[in-house]
């Protein structure tokens, strides 16, 4: 007898599954539209000792000036937050870096309507300087930071054998935790350089540091 029969008027089980498999089935006449994303790169990817030796070159640019005390580059950096022409560098660039990418959306990231996306963020970006133009300089330089970023830390991604690129991550997500914050509130900015400013040692001291984790990052630039 058969282990499981089916009931008098009924095929057994294995029977029934036999006679569906035997059906033919339908296939769709044509085939299912496929999307094929172009993940966006970087022209030239950096390596592990380009973006270890890119961060320590800019904290020697501005520590080395606060150290030495230079009267000119203080006075320029005072006036960064309200500056017009700081905010036309630093949020111009900003702006472009912004659209390029916007521009090379993949169809997964719609792309499909990175035309409009990109006019839509062209104008905002352009309005802001007519609507929103004070501390621009500081909203541009952190958005220059968030946009950097990407590639220094992309540079590090599953670099498990060699620890000492943790020097250049951590100071990566600081940078990344100060500019979310001060592009929430720019002023903060300025208050900070009021205080920085108000005794020469304070600047020298914060310039020493910038300085030697600096040297400290081309040094480690150099040892992967």
């Amino acid at each position: 007898m058969h282990p499981f029969p089916g009931p008098p008027d009924r095929p057994g089980i294995y029977t029934q599954l036999s006679t569906l498999n035997s059906q033919p089935r339908l296939r769709p006449s044509t085939p299912a539209p496929t999307l094929n994303p172009q993940p966006i790169t970087l022209p030239l990817p950096l390596s592990l000792t380009t973006a270890t030796l890119l961060p320590g070159i800019l904290l020697l640019l501005l520590g080395l000036p606060l150290l030495l005390n230079h009267s000119g580059f203080a006075a320029g950096l005072r006036a960064m937050p309200r500056s017009t022409t700081a905010a036309f560098i630093f949020f111009g660039a900003g702006a472009a870096w912004f659209l390029a990418i916007i521009w090379k959306l993949s169809p997964a990231d719609f792309g499909q309507y990175r035309t409009w996306l990109f006019a839509g963020f062209a104008v905002v970006a352009v309005m802001a300087f007519k609507s929103v133009p004070d501390f621009l300089a500081v909203r541009g330089l952190c958005t220059l930071v968030l946009m950097g970023a990407m590639p220094l830390l992309d540079a590090a991604y599953m670099e498990y054998d060699k620890p000492q690129r943790l020097l250049m991550v951590t100071l990566v997500y600081l940078a990344l935790s100060a500019a979310i914050w001060l592009g929430a509130q720019p002023w903060r900015l300025r208050d900070f350089l009021a205080w920085l400013f108000a005794r020469p040692g304070r600047a020298r001291g914060i310039g020493g540091a910038l300085a030697g984790y600096g040297l400290l990052l081309a040094a480690v630039a150099f040892t992967y």
